[in-house]
């Protein structure tokens, strides 16, 4: 997988053309300010303004900032900058650091299959700002977005685990893989039911990834990601339109794989597991089928009514697998749901809790990263929902309680694990619109302020 150039950000500001950010309003003198009025450059937010020179090139840009300006908007900023270094003038250390990172984010390109000529532009920082780190949390969002944005052909279980053996390696990180039938041996049998449709190079597999697990005097953090590289609703089929971008239905195990990635690089002081399970959704004559009983590593049974309903299953399986660590916090990420969207659209994930501190940290840190998280009730009337006649229960809830997601997160609370705090993302992981700085396809959503989270609660003077 690509990265981001690794000189994106530089400390060298001597030579870097500057970035005038200019509110709305604000006067501009001289002869900028002609040529601002000549263009009909007002300060409007994410106006970008070239500055000619005389050997017809330029020699800086302005950039509207609005009536307040918001770092995040400098996203924009990386795909409407000619190549180049350049450097923020006008906007104090904060939000210089904050805007670099926004800038990195929309550095991102998803160029696989179309390469681009020419490289992007480039930012020079002040001193007081950590380039590395910076470009550390890009990186990982770019991780994330460039396996949700690539096809299912090229990435299925095997590429899956070829990544998570290239992080656990990187970081010194331990790393075990089940895959095929040896998942029934090892107690994965949802995992395996829902993967075992798929051609034999397409088997399903549990990734796990251990770091510094044997520091029993730090917390363990659990990360746990839905990795369903391709659903087919299997035989209960999507439609067209439904199974169009279902590439993207891997986006959890991205995330966990990309934040786990980060808080290794960063030497949190934690033990670490990161759980994937990796599969196709496939149809085929072994498919699993609605109207079957399936077996979990919890010793659940589950009613199946729905094959469409494929990612809690194996969440169940990983959950329970996580809580065999006793860990003392448990994050996971899943595209789990069409009822999230629903209810929030595709640029507000759902977030669900029980434990109310969580909650409250994991949004006062996706506040101040500008990475929203939405608070939703685990809300226990619903449970009845996921009731079954003849197993423990139900992987489809019952049509009364309409409550999709929220019903979606009671299931894999039935599985997560009972030490600790858990927390769950319903995340779409998609940009179904392309705006400045975030080209339509894969979003890395939570991972920042998730990350942003555990280093505000794990950091050696918390």
């Amino acid at each position: 997988m690509s990265v981001l150039h690794a000189d994106l950000l530089t400390s060298e500001v001597e030579g870097a053309l500057p970035v005038r950010v200019v509110r709305q309003g604000e006067a501009i003198e001289g002869v900028w300010g002609a040529w601002a009025r000549a263009n009909d450059f007002a300060g409007k937010a994410g106006q970008v303004l070239l500055l000619p020179c005389s050997d017809d090139g330029v020699s800086g840009a302005l950039f509207g900032a609005g009536e307040r300006f918001d770092p995040m908007s400098a996203r924009a900023l990386a795909a409407r900058l000619p190549e180049g270094v350049w450097r923020f003038e006008g906007i104090g250390t904060t939000e210089e650091a904050r805007a670099a990172l926004a800038f990195a984010l929309g550095a991102y390109r998803f160029d696989r299959y179309k390469p681009r000529a020419a490289r992007p532009p480039r930012l020079a920082v002040g001193a007081g700002i950590d380039a590395a780190a910076t470009l550390r949390i890009a990186a990982a969002c770019a991780l994330a977005r460039e396996m949700v944005d690539t096809p299912a052909a090229d990435l299925g279980p095997l590429q899956i685990e070829t990544i998570a053996r290239e992080i656990a390696e990187a970081s010194g990180a331990s790393i075990a893989v089940t895959a095929g039938d040896a998942l029934l041996e090892d107690n994965y049998p949802a995992v395996h039911a829902v993967g075992r449709a798929a051609a034999a190079h397409r088997a399903p597999r549990v990734i796990e990834i251990g770091w510094k697990l044997d520091r029993a005097d730090l917390p363990l953090v659990a990360l746990v990601g839905k990795g369903v590289v391709f659903d087919s609703g299997g035989l209960d089929i999507k439609a067209a339109a439904g199974m169009r971008n279902m590439k993207k239905d891997m986006g959890g195990s991205a995330h966990a794989l990309a934040l786990g990635r980060l808080v290794m690089q960063a030497d949190l002081p934690v033990r670490l597991v990161v759980l994937v399970a990796a599969v196709e959704n496939a149809i085929s004559g072994d498919a699993f089928r609605p109207g079957d009983i399936l077996a979990s590593r919890k010793g659940l049974t589950i009613e199946i009514g729905n094959t469409d309903a494929e990612g809690r299953l194996i969440l169940a399986d990983i959950l329970t697998r996580a809580g065999e660590h006793a860990p003392d916090l448990t994050l996971d990420f899943a595209t789990l749901t069409g009822a999230a969207r629903i209810a929030l659209g595709p640029e507000l994930p759902p977030l669900y809790s029980a434990d109310e501190t969580l909650v409250a940290d994991l949004v006062e840190a996706s506040r101040a990263v500008a990475d929203p998280l939405w608070p939703m009730p685990l809300w226990p009337g619903y449970g009845a929902a996921l009731d079954s006649e003849i197993a423990d229960i139900r992987n489809d809830s019952a049509a009364w309680a309409q409550a999709g997601s929220i019903t979606a997160a009671l299931f894999l609370q039935r599985f997560a694990p009972g030490t600790g705090a858990w927390a769950h993302m319903d995340i779409f992981a998609w940009n179904p619109r392309a705006q400045p700085g975030r080209p339509e396809g894969g979003e890395a959503q939570g991972l920042r302020a998730c990350f942003e989270m555990l280093s505000r609660r794990f950091s050696p003077a918390g």
